[in-house]
């Protein structure tokens, strides 16, 4: 089948669906909802009155002003304006205008920046969609109501003027706040076409913020699961990391398997010992984001990857290599393969090589060698890394015991636990013997 028709008949539903709405927006007063002026970030407030005063519209858009509806602490302040990139430059100090696809000014205020999108409208010339129906481009300027029904869900299309603490609602997303439900703006799979990832992110959204989806938003999802391997692996990396540090990262890993968004999840996560593994380090990491620990992306990736190292290695081991040597291969061909279905880009892979390749020196607590691995620079993540492994009786308990006692221990007790290792103790250096000539030289005596 010819795949221009079909093209063209999703950019005529975009068109028909992102149109401008007839309908004024429901203006909700401060009597109306809980949100007020304080609440707002402070540089973001000052961007807001700043475009204000020089005559253009200024809200406080999308997820801010949905979490304080929903009385969660807002991530960060995003600002929308019908001002243009280039209108709204000149009225700050230090503001810069990025982006290709969609531009944005950045404004800097102290050491905090806030983000500034000028209202979109739609997009229905001939190169906005590719042939699946998603956009690849959004840089055409619109109303406020465009804006509106062009963004993904309703919750994430309601605006605060902090001046006269009203929320300008377009689509019904109070009503939805109000019912605690996710639903889609428009056509549900007319927008999953438009942009896979809002699958993602439906899920994702759903279990941080402890809501159902609308069941019209949620049955396309496994009819267009496919559609996700269209999305470039740089964006589905970015979505990676963000449903892994949501806070909920194992329940929503189980609810992207069961709508098989990700099949890159079922290889990784093939057997019982791996499905252990990983759901031991999603939740070490969502106990660490519960309490205010960060977590690095490359540590994550480094668990998700590990089973997959370890049953490789076996498998070459057991087909005749030797074990040092089936360890590094497996560590390559598990970078190649399964960082590439993951979209794990390079820079994140040397560091996940090292954190493994670290691995099997902990059980070498012989003469130098541990005063050596303490002194890596990614000591620490690699020491955190096997405590997990011995959470999972991949070794004993013991080893992971030992090492948290030698790290704080003073010079004499890291000797003591040497020994009580089974260890020989550290030998002293031999000393070189100086060359003359062909003949060698007594070393010289020394004092005790």
């Amino acid at each position: 089948m010819d795949a221009t028709p079909k093209k063209n008949m999703i950019r005529g539903i975009i068109a028909r669906l992102l149109k401008t709405p007839n309908t004024k927006p429901q203006v909700y007063s401060a009597s109306e909802h809980p949100v007020r002026a304080e609440q707002i970030d402070a540089a973001a407030l000052s961007v807001v009155r700043r475009l204000q005063d020089a005559g253009f519209q200024a809200f406080v858009v999308g997820g801010a002003v949905r979490d304080l509806l929903l009385a969660r602490r807002p991530k960060d302040f995003d600002v929308a304006t019908n001002a243009t990139p280039e209108e709204i430059r000149p009225l700050f100090r230090r503001a810069f205008i990025i982006g290709r696809r969609f531009r944005l000014v950045h404004v800097h205020i102290g050491h905090e920046v806030i983000e500034v999108s000028t209202f979109r409208g739609a997009q229905t010339d001939e190169n906005a969609t590719d042939d699946f129906g998603r956009l690849l481009s959004d840089n055409v300027y619109g109303s406020q109501a465009d804006d509106a029904v062009r963004r993904d869900f309703t919750i994430n299309a309601l605006y605060f003027d902090p001046t006269t603490e009203s929320v300008w609602d377009y689509v019904g997303g109070i009503k939805d706040v109000r019912m605690r439900r996710l639903k889609l703006i428009g056509t549900p799979a007319t927008r999953y076409r438009e942009d896979p990832v809002r699958m993602l992110r439906a899920i994702r959204l759903a279990i941080k913020l402890d809501l159902t989806i609308a069941p019209s938003s949620e049955k396309p999802i496994k009819k267009l699961a496919s559609l996700m391997e269209n999305i470039p692996t740089a964006r589905l990396f970015e979505e990676t990391q963000k449903l892994l540090l949501s806070g909920n990262a194992q329940k929503t890993i189980d609810e992207v398997r069961r709508y098989r968004l990700m099949p890159a999840l079922d290889a990784i996560i093939a057997n019982e010992h791996a499905e252990r593994f990983i759901r031991l380090a999603l939740t070490h990491t969502d106990n660490r984001l519960m309490s205010g620990r960060s977590v690095s992306p490359v540590y994550l990736f480094a668990a998700l990857l590990w089973p997959a190292v370890v049953e490789n290695r076996d498998k070459r081991i057991q087909g005749g290599e030797k074990s040092q040597a089936a360890f590094l291969n497996a560590i390559e061909e598990i970078l190649e393969s399964h960082g590439k279905m993951l979209s794990v880009p390079r820079r994140f892979q040397g560091s996940i090589r090292e954190i493994w390749m670290l691995q099997p020196r902990f059980t070498q607590r012989v003469a130098q060698r541990p005063y050596k691995l303490l002194e890596q620079p990614r000591f620490r993540i690699a020491y955190d890394f096997m405590r997990m492994r011995a959470e999972n009786d991949e070794l004993p308990e013991e080893v992971g015991l030992w090492w948290e006692k030698f790290q704080t221990a003073s010079h004499d007790e890291q000797r003591s636990l040497i020994a009580e290792a089974g260890d020989p103790p550290a030998k002293k250096p031999r000393q070189r013997r100086r060359r003359s000539g062909n003949k060698t030289a007594k070393p010289a005596e020394t004092s005790e």
